[in-house]
C-alpha cells in the first residue's frame, strides 16, 4: 500500500486552485457519445506555486511549495513550512527522489518496483499526466464509453485495476478519476475543478487526491488538497538546481 500513497502524493502535485475563480458548469446530455475527445495541456515549461494540505486520522500539514517543469522530462519541487524550507523532490524518467532537510534524509523510488506492488503501470507520464489532468492512460478500442448523470465516461481496465474516467462534455476536460485494485479494494480518487484558460487550453485550478486503503486496523482515509496562486507557461529555459547533502542518510 505503500506505492497506493507514493503515487498519490507524487502524481496530483498540480491539481490546482486559484481563490474566488468561478468554476465550469456541466450540462446534461441524454445520449452517449460514440468517441471521446479529451482536451490535454501542453507546454514546454511550467512555473507554479501553491499551497498543499495533508490530512489523514491523526493529523493535518500543510506547505508552500514552489513547482517547475519541463515538459515530458522533469518536475521539480521545493517545499517549506512558515518560510522554512523543509525539503525536495526531483521526479524524472528515470527515477522519484525526495529530500526531507528536517530529518536529513533521502528516498528514492524505482517505478518498476512501484508498478510491481500497485500492478498498474507508473511511470514520469503517468505522474505528469495525472498532475495536468491529462488522461493517465492512453484510450484504446477496448476502452467502453457510456454516461453517468452529467458526464463521459470512460472505463479503462489495466491487470486488477479499473480506471473510471469522469469527463465534462462541455470542456472536454477530466473532472474525476477512480482507481480500484479489485483484489484489495483499495481505491484513489483524483478530482479536479475551478478549470480556468491557461494558454489556448483550460488547466483545473483546484484539486483533491483522496486515497481509500486497508490495514489491520481498518480502513484508513488520506486526503490531499491543493490550491495554486499562481501559474505560468511558456518556453523560456526553467533551470531545476537539486543537490543531496552528503551527511543526509539514504531510507
Amino acid at each position: 500500500m505503500r506505492s497506493f500513497l507514493i503515487f498519490s502524493g507524487l502524481a496530483t502535485l498540480l491539481f490546482l486552485q486559484a481563490c474566488q475563480r468561478k468554476a465550469v458548469p456541466a450540462l446534461s446530455l441524454p445520449v452517449a457519445p460514440k468517441m471521446l475527445d479529451v482536451e490535454e495541456i501542453d507546454f514546454g515549461y511550467m512555473v507554479g506555486k501553491a499551497r498543499m494540505v495533508f490530512r489523514d486520522d491523526k493529523k493535518e500539514r500543510e506547505v508552500k511549495a514552489n513547482i517547475r517543469i519541463r515538459k515530458d522530462s522533469v518536475i521539480w519541487m521545493t517545499f517549506s513550512v512558515v518560510g522554512v524550507q523543509g525539503g525536495k523532490a526531483l521526479i524524472n524518467k528515470d527515477s522519484i527522489t525526495v529530500v526531507s532537510n528536517v530529518d536529513k534524509e533521502y528516498f528514492v523510488f524505482d517505478y518498476k518496483e512501484l508498478s510491481a506492488r500497485f500492478n498498474f503501470e507508473i511511470n514520469y507520464s503517468v505522474l505528469e499526466a495525472a498532475m495536468l489532468g491529462n488522461m493517465i492512460r492512453a484510450k484504446e478500442p477496448s476502452d467502453e464509453i457510456s454516461r453517468e448523470g452529467d458526464f463521459d465516461l470512460l472505463m479503462q481496465h489495466e491487470n486488477s485495476v479499473s480506471i473510471k474516467n469522469l469527463i465534462n462534455p462541455i470542456i472536454r476536460k477530466i473532472e474525476k478519476v477512480e482507481l480500484v485494485e479489485s483484489n484489495t479494494n483499495n481505491k484513489l480518487m483524483l478530482e479536479y475543478a475551478n478549470f480556468q484558460p491557461l494558454g489556448e487550453k483550460n488547466l483545473a485550478y483546484n484539486g483533491v487526491v483522496s486515497v481509500f486503503y486497508k490495514t489491520a486496523a481498518g480502513l484508513i482515509n488520506n486526503t490531499i488538497t491543493f490550491e495554486y496562486s499562481k501559474i505560468e507557461i511558456g518556453d523560456k529555459e526553467l533551470k531545476f538546481p537539486f543537490n543531496i547533502p552528503k551527511r543526509y542518510d539514504r531510507r
